[in-house]
C-alpha cells in the first residue's frame, strides 16, 4: 500500500516539474525574441553599440560594430533555442548564467549612469528604460539561477544524433535573417517610419495630449548658502534672502509624437509640409552621410531621377553631410538632382541602407528600397499610378514573420517527427526479435522448460 507522506511529495514534484517547464520556455522564447529582433536589423543594433561606444571613448572599435550585433543577436536567438529544444542542456544552463551574471551588473551600471535613454535590448520592437531593463534582468536572473538548480530535470527533444544539427541549423538561419536583412532592409519594420505610416499622422499631436508640467523653482541665498523655494514658500518680503535664479523643474513628462525630428531644408528654407502635403509623389533618397553610401547603383538612381522629371515628380537627396561632400557627390557620380539637409538620427531611422530609396504620396510611406534592389528601369514607359511600384508594399511584417517562422520551425517539427517514427520502428524491430529469440528452440529458457 502506498505511504501517504507520499502523496503531498509526488503532488510537490508535479508541481515543481511543470515550473520547470514553464520558466524554461519563458526565458528560451524571450531569448528566441531578443535575438530575432536584433538580427532582422543588425544595423540599428550597430547604431545603439557605437552610441555606447561613443560615451566609453572606445571610438577605435567602432567598425566592428555591425560584427558585434550579428554576433550578439546570433548567440541570444540560439542560446533560447539551445534551452527550449535541449542541446547540450547543460552546458547552456551554465552558459546562460554566465551571460546574465555579466547582463544583469551592466544594467545597473546603465540604470545609474544613463549613458543612452534605451539599451535596446529588445531592437525597436519593445522601448525599455534603463531601470525597466535591470528589473528585467533581475528577474531573469532569478528564473536562470532556478533553471540551473533544476537542470537534471531538463531533457532534450533531441537524440543525441540530431542535437549538433539543429544547433548548426539554429545558427546558419539567424546568420541568414540578419545578412537578408542587412542586405535588403530589415524584414521586419518596428520603426515609425514603416511602410504604410503617414509622417504628417506621425509627427502630430492629440488635442487632449498631455502636455509637459514644470514647476518654477526660485533659488535664493542666505550667508553664502543656497536654498531652492516654491510660489508657495519664497521668502516675499525678507531682505536677508538674496534671489540667486529661477529653474524650471520638468514634473510630468507630455506626450511626444512618435516622428518628433523629422524635417527638410532646401536651400534654407523648411519645405517639410510642402512635401509631406504634395498629393502627387515624391521620391527622397536617403543617405545620412554620402561620405559613407554606396555609389555601386548611382546608374540607376540617375535614371530614376531623369523618370521624375519626365513625369513631373518630386527628387530630393536627404543628407546630413557638409556641401562640400556634397559637391564631391555630385562631381563624382553625375547627380543633378536636390540635395536638401535633414538631421541625420532620423535619416538613419528611415531606412536601413546607404542609400536608399523612399516613395512618399501624401506623406503616407508607399514603398522603401535599399541600394542593392532598386527598382527596375522599365516603369519608365508609364506613370507611376499604372505600376506596381505607385501602390503600397502590401506585404505585411506580420506575414514576413510567419514565414520566416515556418522556414525554422517547420524543419524542426518534421525532424522531431522523423526521430520518433524511427525510434518506434526501432523498438518494434527490437522487440520482435527479441520475442522471436525467447521463441527459439535454441534457446536455453526454452531448452530447459522442455
Amino acid at each position: 500500500m502506498e505511504n501517504k507522506t507520499t502523496i503531498p511529495l509526488k503532488k510537490h514534484a508535479n508541481y515543481l516539474n511543470r515550473a520547470v517547464i514553464l520558466v524554461r520556455l519563458l526565458v528560451g522564447l524571450t531569448f528566441v525574441f531578443s535575438g530575432f529582433v536584433k538580427a532582422v536589423d543588425p544595423l540599428g543594433s550597430s547604431y545603439k553599440f557605437a552610441d555606447y561606444l561613443n560615451v566609453l571613448g572606445l571610438d577605435f572599435l567602432l567598425p566592428t560594430t555591425l560584427f558585434a550585433a550579428v554576433v550578439l543577436a546570433a548567440f541570444e536567438f540560439w542560446l533560447g533555442v539551445s534551452l527550449i529544444t535541449g542541446y547540450r542542456i547543460k552546458q547552456s544552463i551554465i552558459l546562460l548564467n554566465l551571460f546574465m551574471v555579466f547582463m544583469t551588473p551592466l544594467a545597473l551600471w546603465i540604470s545609474i549612469s544613463n549613458p543612452v535613454s534605451n539599451c535596446g535590448c529588445f531592437g525597436d520592437a519593445i522601448k525599455l528604460t534603463n531601470w525597466q531593463t535591470f528589473y528585467k534582468n533581475v528577474v531573469m536572473s532569478g528564473f536562470t539561477v532556478f533553471l540551473f538548480i533544476n537542470r537534471c530535470k531538463l531533457t532534450p527533444l533531441f537524440s543525441k544524433h540530431t542535437q549538433g544539427l539543429v544547433s548548426l541549423y539554429t545558427l546558419l538561419f539567424i546568420v541568414g535573417v540578419s545578412w537578408i536583412s542587412h542586405e535588403y532592409l530589415p524584414i521586419v519594420d518596428f520603426r515609425p517610419y514603416k511602410i504604410g505610416n503617414n509622417i504628417t499622422k506621425m509627427m502630430s499631436v492629440p488635442e487632449d495630449a498631455q502636455t509637459e508640467q514644470y514647476e518654477n523653482i526660485f533659488v535664493y541665498a542666505k550667508d553664502g548658502v543656497e536654498k531652492e523655494f516654491t510660489l508657495e514658500n519664497y521668502p516675499e518680503g525678507d531682505s536677508s534672502w538674496t534671489f540667486v535664479r529661477r529653474e524650471d523643474k520638468l514634473i510630468s513628462k507630455g506626450y511626444v509624437p512618435p516622428i518628433n525630428d523629422f524635417s527638410i531644408e532646401l536651400n534654407g528654407s523648411d519645405i517639410t509640409q510642402e512635401v509631406l502635403q504634395d498629393s502627387s509623389y515624391t521620391f527622397l533618397l536617403i543617405s545620412p552621410r554620402l561620405e559613407n553610401a554606396s555609389d555601386e547603383e548611382i546608374d540607376r538612381i540617375n535614371e530614376i531621377y531623369d523618370y521624375c522629371v519626365k513625369f513631373g515628380y518630386r527628387f530630393y537627396c536627404l543628407t546630413a553631410s557638409p556641401q562640400s561632400v556634397i559637391d564631391e557627390w555630385s562631381a563624382d557620380t553625375g547627380a543633378e538632382y536636390p540635395f536638401a539637409i535633414t538631421d541625420e538620427i532620423p535619416l538613419k531611422t528611415i531606412i536601413r541602407s546607404n542609400p536608399g530609396l523612399v516613395l512618399l504620396k501624401k506623406g503616407a510611406i508607399l514603398r522603401k528600397w535599399p541600394h542593392t534592389l532598386l527598382p527596375e528601369t522599365e516603369m519608365s514607359d508609364m506613370p507611376l499610378d499604372q505600376t506596381k511600384w505607385g501602390k503600397e508594399d502590401n506585404m505585411l511584417s506580420g506575414t514576413k514573420v510567419s514565414l520566416f517562422a515556418g522556414a525554422f520551425i517547420v524543419p524542426l517539427i518534421l525532424l522531431f517527427i522523423i526521430e520518433r517514427i524511427i525510434g518506434w520502428c526501432v523498438r518494434m524491430y527490437r522487440n520482435r526479435h527479441n520475442k522471436k529469440e525467447k521463441q527459439s528452440p535454441d534457446n536455453p529458457e526454452i531448452e530447459e522448460i522442455i
